[in-house]
């Protein structure tokens, strides 16, 4: 005789794969995490850790950035800040030091001013480059300067203000890229006896090349010790070197006693709201279920699931969404959290897409990052 399947099913435990699906994507954002791989799909999973943009389709206040997780926000440059300041030796710090070039920078905020080992820029003294210090150095004749403002660095031609024939500092400023600090005004103390003029310029090949952004008169046909200014915004573009030339038409004295830069930095500027949505992707046969593993990181704060990061899932190219209730799962690795979804209905269809939105974000108390999203279908 036949057992009835309702006198089995009833003492049978139902199996439950939705353990080994998660384990499986936890396995495949790991993996992609660990080769840096782009976004990729099989016949029942996707997985992308943001390695690149490919596998994010369209973007509301949010971005990806280059360290591999998207957050809500926009990159621009900050206001002008002061980005180093240096000062001339007094005289009596030049002979303790021998009446030597012994340093002279006492101040650089961000440390992106020069390439170099010492994080320090260069000036060149008539083709011969030093460290960008000065005690007070004669370009004509070698030796320092004494006066009630301290040492300068300083020029004594007599005539000609051809460019190279001058003292000039250069500096340094990193090789320009889309996220570079632009320098933006150069504020310098200088003393001249008759028409002072100093020269503000912009290259990427060092000590050549130069591209003449600003300059200011000292004075002319007078004399005078003053705080002297390029003016803010008069360049748009990242160069590499930056150049001051100390040029006059006659007479002799005019020195540099002290070096402001002022730049705009790079930055990520934190949005309230946003989201964004990965590519399509087409599945061998309609789905009307599906399920996502996230990644993502309270780089500040601590944002709440289903609140603060909210997860919808489509099968249908995005037409209609269905929004999941996400389930914390045990952290992804340190700092790096993970949350779970699993068997969310949708509207069926082949085009499977996710979105994820962000908010009440703010900077530096709730700033949320996704570091990787796997969907199961």
């Amino acid at each position: 005789a036949r057992i009835p399947a309702s006198a089995v099913s009833q003492h049978a435990t139902s199996f439950d794969d939705n353990k080994l699906v998660n384990d499986i994507s936890t396995l495949a954002l790991r993996q992609a995490s660990d080769q840096n791989k782009s976004a990729y799909s099989t016949g029942s999973s996707s997985v992308d850790v943001f390695q690149d943009a490919t596998g994010i389709d369209t973007t509301t206040n949010t971005l990806r950035d280059s360290n591999e997780y998207v957050f809500a926000g926009t990159q621009g440059y900050s206001s002008e800040q002061l980005m180093f300041s240096g000062r001339g030796y007094t005289a009596s710090d030049v002979s303790s030091n021998g009446g030597t070039s012994a340093g002279m920078i006492n101040a650089h905020t961000w440390g992106v001013v020069a390439s170099n080992s010492d994080t320090r820029g260069h000036y060149n003294q008539n083709g011969s480059t030093q460290d960008l210090i000065w005690d007070g150095i004669l370009a004509s004749s070698g030796h320092v300067v004494n006066n009630d403002s301290g040492a300068e660095f300083f020029g004594g031609y007599t005539s000609g203000t051809t460019f190279g024939n001058n003292p000039y500092i250069t500096v340094d400023a990193n090789t320009p890229t889309a996220t570079s600090p632009i320098l933006t005004r150069f504020k310098f103390k200088g003393t001249w006896n008759v028409n002072g003029r100093f020269y503000f310029r912009g290259s990427n090949t060092n000590n050549s090349g130069f591209t003449q952004i600003a300059y200011v008169d000292g004075g002319t046909g007078t004399s005078g010790s003053t705080e002297l200014d390029t003016g803010a915004g008069s360049n748009n573009t990242a160069y590499q070197f930056y150049q001051i030339e100390i040029a006059y038409n006659s007479g002799f004295d005019i020195g540099l006693q002290s070096l402001d830069i002022y730049g705009k930095q790079y930055e990520n500027t934190i949005n309230a709201t946003g989201n964004f949505t990965g590519t399509t992707i087409t599945a061998p046969s309609s789905v009307s279920s599906m399920g996502a593993i996230i990644t993502y990181q309270d780089q500040a704060g601590t944002n709440a699931l289903n609140t603060d990061i909210v997860l919808q899932l489509s099968a249908d190219g995005g037409s209609n969404y269905s929004t999941a209730t996400l389930t914390a799962l045990p952290d992804f690795s340190t700092g790096i959290k993970m949350a779970k979804v699993n068997d969310l209905a949708v509207t069926a269809g082949t085009q499977l897409k996710y979105k994820i939105s962000f908010a009440n974000q703010a900077s530096g108390s709730k700033e949320a990052r996704i570091r990787g999203v796997s969907l199961q279908y």
